[in-house]
C-alpha cells in the first residue's frame, strides 16, 4: 500500500508539504468575470447547481483589488495560526473569460505577492483560447500555474441536463493544450448528479485514470436556494446520499483512481444560509474523520482497484 503522510490517499497537504516544507493554505479570489453560460455565448443561467455567485460563495470581493482580496484573506488565516504561504485561487465564474491584457494584468498582481507560491485558476475548457494558454505558460516559468476544469461527469445525458454546455472532446483538447505546456490540470467532478448511478459515476473516474491530468476534486452534489437545480429538487426530490452513503461511494472512487492523481477535494461545505441538501455536509470535520476511519476499517487505499 502506498503511503502518503498518515493518510491513504495522495492529498494536495501531502504534496504541498513535500514541496514547500509546511502547509499551503488558499486564498480565494473574485477577478471580476462572468461566464459564457450565463451571458449567452453558450447560455443563459449558468449550470443548473451553480449558485449566484459563480461558485465563488467564499471568494473575495470583485470591489476590491487582488491587493486588497490577498492581503484581507491573509488577515483572517493567520488570526487563528501562524501562516507564510498561499496559494491564489481565483475562484469565482470563468477565470479565462476575459480580454488577456485584464487576465495578465491582475495575474501578475497575485504571483507579484512574495507569500503567493501558486496560481490557481478555474475554469471552462472552452475558455482557453491560444493568447490566455501563451500567458499562461508565461506566468507558469515564474510560478506554478494550476488551471482547473469542470468537468463534473463523462455522460452527455447528465452534461445536458446540467447545462455544461460543451462537449467531452472540448475537455480533450484543453487538457492536451496545456499539457503540452506543462501547466498542471486539475478536474473537478460531481458525484450524486441527477440520473447516476454508482456505475456511472466509476467509469467518470476510470476515463480520468487515462487523461493526463495531476490532480482531482470529488466534490457532493449540493443544492443550493436560487439555483434552477433548487426548482427541480422542490417538485420533485432525487436522491441525495446520507454521509454513509457517500463515503461508501467515495472509498470506492479512491480505490479506483490512479495514484498519482493527487485529490484536492473530496467533500465540500456550501453556505449553510444556501444549502438546502444534504445538510450534513456542513460538518466538514466530521465527514474527513469519519471517511479517514472508514477507509482505514475496510483496508481502502488510492489506487487499491486500479489497473494499468
Amino acid at each position: 500500500m502506498n503511503r502518503w503522510g498518515e493518510k491513504r490517499y495522495h492529498s494536495m497537504d501531502y504534496d504541498l508539504k513535500e514541496l514547500y516544507g509546511e502547509k499551503v493554505y488558499k486564498i480565494t479570489l473574485n477577478g471580476g468575470m462572468t461566464c459564457p453560460n450565463r451571458d449567452g455565448k453558450v447560455g443563459y443561467g449558468g449550470c443548473i447547481f451553480c449558485s449566484a455567485a459563480g461558485s465563488g460563495d467564499f471568494a473575495g470581493s470583485a470591489t476590491c483589488s487582488i491587493t486588497k482580496q490577498l492581503a484581507m484573506g491573509k488577515e483572517n488565516l493567520t488570526k487563528k495560526r501562524p501562516v507564510h504561504s498561499y496559494i491564489a485561487y481565483f475562484q469565482a465564474f470563468t477565470n479565462t473569460y476575459a480580454p488577456v491584457e485584464y487576465l495578465r494584468q491582475i495575474y501578475m498582481e497575485a504571483i507579484q505577492d512574495p507569500d503567493v507560491q501558486i496560481l490557481s485558476i478555474a475554469t471552462r475548457p472552452d475558455c482557453l483560447p491560444d493568447d490566455v494558454l501563451q500567458l499562461l505558460e508565461e506566468i507558469n516559468q515564474i510560478k506554478p500555474v494550476w488551471v482547473e476544469l469542470g468537468l463534473q461527469t463523462i455522460h452527455p445525458q447528465t452534461a445536458t441536463y446540467i447545462r455544461r454546455g460543451y462537449p467531452l472532446e472540448v475537455f480533450e483538447e484543453a487538457v492536451n493544450n496545456l499539457r503540452k505546456r506543462n501547466i498542471s490540470v486539475i478536474t473537478h467532478t460531481i458525484l450524486g448528479l441527477p440520473g447516476e448511478n454508482e456505475d456511472m459515476m466509476l467509469e467518470t473516474i476510470d476515463y480520468l485514470n487515462k487523461m493526463d491530468i495531476q490532480g482531482i476534486k470529488l466534490q457532493l452534489l449540493h443544492i443550493l436556494k436560487g439555483t434552477d437545480l433548487a426548482l427541480d429538487y422542490e417538485k420533485q426530490p432525487f436522491w441525495s446520499p446520507t454521509m454513509e452513503e457517500y463515503i461508501s461511494l467515495l472509498g470506492k472512487c479512491i480505490a479506483s483512481l490512479r495514484p498519482d492523481i493527487t485529490i484536492h477535494r473530496l467533500t465540500g461545505d456550501g453556505p449553510k444560509e444556501l444549502l438546502i441538501a444534504p445538510l450534513w455536509t456542513s460538518q466538514k470535520r466530521t465527514v474527513l474523520n469519519t471517511l479517514h476511519r472508514y477507509l482505514k476499517e475496510q483496508d481502502i487505499w488510492q489506487g487499491k482497484e486500479y489497473h494499468v
